[in-house]
Parts: C-alpha cells; sequence; structure tokens
C-alpha cells in the first residue's frame, strides 16, 4: 500500500500562473547576482556552498538549475549527485526580501512542480517580495533519483492485498514488498543510505548558501515540515522564519504515526459521511448510512474487484486509495461520493481514476517516483515493521484503533520489514534551540497529519508557536481560512510572528 506511514501531499499541482518576465537571476538583494554564500560553511564543503549553478529561463518568470550536493556528506570529496531546483522571480525586484524556499511533502513530492504551481499555492504578496524556489529533494523526480520497479511491478505492488486474511495472502503481500526492496537495492543501491531526511535537510542548507541568503525562509507542507524541522535542528543558527504547515511529530514511532494516520482518515471520513447525510446524498440521511455503505464497498471488493479500465481491476487496495485521496481536500468529496455510488453498483472506473490521480498513475505509466521514493525515505528515517511476526502480532492493536484502515497501515510497512538499508536514526523531540521564531500549523480534522502532531511539534520547539486551522482536509494554508493566511504571510514578510498560540 502506498499510504504507509506519511502520506504524499496531493496539494499545488497545476500551472503556473502567468508572471512578469524579468532577466536577472534573483541572486541577491534588488535581484542582483549575490556575492557568493553568507555565513560560516561546514568544513570539506566549500565547493558546494561557492557554486555558481547556471540559472536558464525555463518559464514566464521563472528560472531552473541543476546543483550538485555529496552523495555522503561524511565524504565530501567522493561522488556528488545532483538537485534539480526551480526559481520564481520576486515580481518586485527592488523590494525584494530575498528567498524562500518551498517543499509539498512526501516524502517524494516534487519541489519542482510545486514552485512551479506558485501561482496558485502561494498567496500575491509572497510572489511579490520573494524569489520562491523549489527542488527536488535527493531521489525524488528530476534529482538524481531513486529507481524501483517498472510500471507493471509498480501497479501489482500498489494493488496487492493491504489487509490479509491468511498466511497464504500475507505470503504474497510480502512477496510484493520483497520486489519493491529488492528493485530499489538493485537499481539504486548506492543512493539508498543517503535519501534520509537528514542529508535532505543538510542540502537546503547548501541551497541556501549559494542564493547568498545569511538565513533560512521556509514554507514545509505535511513531510516538509519534517524536513523544515530536522533542518532547524541542524542549524539553528540559520533558521529564519520558517512555517511548517500540517506538521509531523517527530517524536512519535511509525507505529505511532501509522495508527495515528488511520484514526484521522476516520475522523476525515467521518466529516464527509456527516456532510453527505447532511444534505441527504444519495449515500444516506444519516451518517451511519454513509459509512456503512463506504465499508460495505470495502469490504466486498476484497472477495470480488471490480472492473477497471479494461486492464486494470479494482482490487480492496485500490478501492481503500480511492476513498481517501479525497478526503484530502473537501472539494473533492462530490467525487467520492460518485464513486462509491459506482462502486456499488459493480462499477469501477470512478474508484480507479481516484486513485490513479493519488498514485499519479497516468495512461503511460506513473509521472514520477513518488510511490517508490516514500518507502526509500521512510525506511531509513525510522525503525518499523521488522517481519512479518510482528505485524501479525501488532495486528489487534490497528484494528483496534481503526477497524477500516488499521490494517492497511499495519501492512504496507512491510516494504521497510524487506528493506537492505538499516535506519539511519529514532524517534526523538526537535527543539532547535536558538532558532528564531517557527510557526506551526495544524488543521483539526487532517486526514493525513493529525492535529495532534502539530501540536507535538509546536510543544518541543523551543520557539514554536502553534496556528490552529479548524477545518477539514490537509494543511492550512491557502485552504480558504484568511486568519491563517494572514498569520503565515505576516511572519514570511515582515518577521512578526504570534507572540502566543492562535486559534483560526
Amino acid at each position: 500500500m502506498v499510504v504507509a506511514a506519511l502520506a504524499v501531499l496531493l496539494s499545488g499541482c497545476g500551472v503556473a500562473s502567468r508572471a512578469q518576465d524579468a532577466d536577472s537571476d534573483g541572486g541577491g538583494p534588488s535581484g542582483k547576482p549575490s556575492a557568493g554564500p553568507v555565513g560560516p560553511i561546514p568544513a570539506g564543503l566549500e565547493q558546494f556552498y561557492n557554486q555558481r549553478p547556471d540559472w536558464k529561463r525555463c518559464g514566464n518568470n521563472q528560472q531552473c538549475a541543476t546543483i550538485k550536493v555529496p552523495l555522503d556528506y561524511t565524504k565530501p570529496a567522493g561522488k556528488t549527485i545532483e538537485l534539480s531546483a526551480r526559481k520564481v522571480l520576486a515580481r518586485d525586484r527592488v523590494g525584494r526580501i530575498g528567498t524562500l524556499f518551498i517543499n509539498p511533502g512526501g516524502p517524494g513530492g516534487s519541489g519542482v512542480e510545486f514552485a512551479a504551481s506558485a501561482g496558485f499555492v502561494l498567496g500575491q504578496s509572497l510572489l511579490r517580495k520573494f524569489d520562491v524556489i523549489g527542488w527536488d529533494p535527493r531521489g525524488v523526480g528530476q534529482s538524481t533519483p531513486v529507481n524501483c520497479l517498472d510500471t507493471e511491478q509498480l501497479d501489482k505492488f500498489i494493488a496487492a492485498d493491504g489487509s490479509p486474511d491468511d498466511d497464504a495472502e500475507i505470503t504474497e503481500l510480502n512477496d510484493e514488498a520483497k520486489t519493491l526492496a529488492n528493485g530499489c537495492e538493485q537499481q539504486s543501491g548506492e543512493l539508498l543510505p543517503h535519501v534520509g531526511t537528514k542529508d535532505a535537510a543538510r542540502d537546503i542548507d547548501v541551497l541556501r548558501g549559494i542564493v547568498g541568503d545569511a538565513q533560512l525562509n521556509y514554507l514545509g507542507m505535511s513531510y516538509g515540515t519534517f524536513l523544515g524541522a530536522t533542518y532547524a535542528e541542524l542549524f539553528p543558527k540559520n533558521v529564519g522564519r520558517l512555517v511548517l504547515d500540517g506538521a509531523v511529530d517527530p517524536s512519535k514511532t511509525s507505529q505511532d504515526n501509522n495508527i495515528a494516520q488511520a484514526k484521522g482518515f476516520d475522523t476525515a471520513l467521518d466529516a464527509f459521511a456527516e456532510e453527505c447525510a447532511q444534505r441527504q446524498c444519495r449515500l444516506g440521511s444519516s451518517k451511519a448510512d454513509v459509512l456503512a455503505k463506504v465499508d460495505k464497498l470495502i469490504d466486498d471488493s476484497d472477495a470480488h474487484p471490480l472492473p477497471g479500465d479494461g486492464d486494470r481491476e479494482v482490487t480492496q487496495a485500490i478501492v481503500v486509495l480511492a476513498v481517501i485521496y479525497p478526503l484530502y481536500a473537501k472539494d473533492l468529496w462530490p467525487r467520492l461520493e460518485d464513486a462509491v455510488l459506482d462502486g456499488l453498483e459493480g462499477k469501477g472506473a470512478r474508484l480507479l481514476a481516484l486513485a490513479d490521480q493519488y498514485t499519479e498513475r497516468e495512461s503511460s505509466g506513473y509521472a514520477n517516483n513518488q510511490n517508490e521514493v516514500i518507502y526509500a525515505v521512510n525506511c531509513v528515517d525510522r525503525p518499523d515493521i521488522t517481519s512479518v511476526a510482528q505485524a501479525k502480532s501488532e495486528e489487534p492493536k490497528y484494528k483496534a484503533a481503526s477497524p477500516r484502515f488499521g490494517s492497511f497501515l499495519l501492512w504496507g510497512s512491510l516494504a521497510c520489514a524487506n528493506w537492505p538499508v538499516k535506519p539511519e536514526d529514532k524517534p526523538h523531540a526537535i527543539k532547535a534551540a536558538g532558532a528564531k521564531p517557527i510557526v506551526v500549523v495544524g488543521t483539526t480534522r487532517d486526514p493525513a497529519t493529525p492535529y495532534a502532531w502539530a501540536v507535538g511539534l509546536a510543544g518541543q520547539l523551543e520557539s514554536g508557536v502553534l496556528v490552529t486551522r479548524d477545518g477539514d482536509g490537509h494543511t492550512g494554508y491557502k485552504a480558504g481560512n484568511q486568519c491563517v493566511d494572514n498569520v503565515v504571510e505576516t511572519y514570511l514578510l515582515q518577521g512578526q510572528a504570534p507572540t502566543a498560540d492562535i486559534s483560526c
């Protein structure tokens, strides 16, 4: 199952809005190229911080470049890898503040694509005053990528039974997990030990140094909050204005996260069912009726997959993905209603379309490698399930927490049990002592990063301040809450964080 551990952020897709063309590379104040990195450079990394990327125009008001970083930061004179980056130039070149680095989440989300959509995902005031840079983190997309499976293999992996009922189904699922792990080792074995979040955070500081900003201004969403918090832990004195939206709690174990996420999907589905019932929707006139129909679809599809696109069946795993995906954004709830109704009538095309959108499966194959990267990063970041026997012993706890989604989140971790690289870190609170204020945004009914995680992260950070959005969907900025947008933009533009936690 692709929904294991930390789910991929799904906002920020689309085409960048038209902006005024500019020729300057935007490297320093007033659009002038920077004179080089500001602040101390870690020993041995001078060649990386001092590089001058060749920014070339790649769209209206946009420039792209490739940056080199060490494969292994403990061996900076050794092999290098590439990071692909996109810059959206500040519209106000004279009043430009600096650079705002953005990350859409994942692990596996493309920052290059996120930056291309900056006109949709950022407020106009930020686009006027900041150069915006999005990059594909190491292992992701257009950067030196993790490669594991071909389209047919990945289709089979994603469609595999995520809630096995007997030993035969467990063996089949574990075989698929082994196929993924072995494929990653065979095709990307040298890269795998070095795609963890700590190395990705070190890359951010190289990027900060290259553009000549003394401190990092950053907006991270979903997994991007863990990346940002890790940066603050490693480089607290280099923290400028950090906003962490849809927060991950770094003190939680993988099991804690999986169970909390299963509950989060339940909470979001409850909200969908309640709204559906209130308007007398076609799924029922009560919340219980709506949930019963969703559960029937999930249960029936276990033994009886639905027809999909003529080539692929809609298995239970695909149905679960199709149910989860619309919970990320309230605007997608009508599509969930339609797809469930179709599924109950034996038609799976709409369900498959939702699942494909979640996994970014196109007619020609997968648009990117996010379905592989999510495992490559998570398995090296944190200890997880180590064996089938452990998964079996943990299953009652998962089912008790979420009878609907618990098993899927548990068995989705089997890839980590077969992973060729040992975890490099363990759960711990991040304090980032000495950092400037860090704004943490949490949404009360967030399906993917439960609100409690935002509370936890804000409480751990010595300079953390919590902004609570009362609402549905994943992440809070640019989600229709003007209060949240004002807080975030005021902080990024003026450096004025709330003096105390605030509710919106």
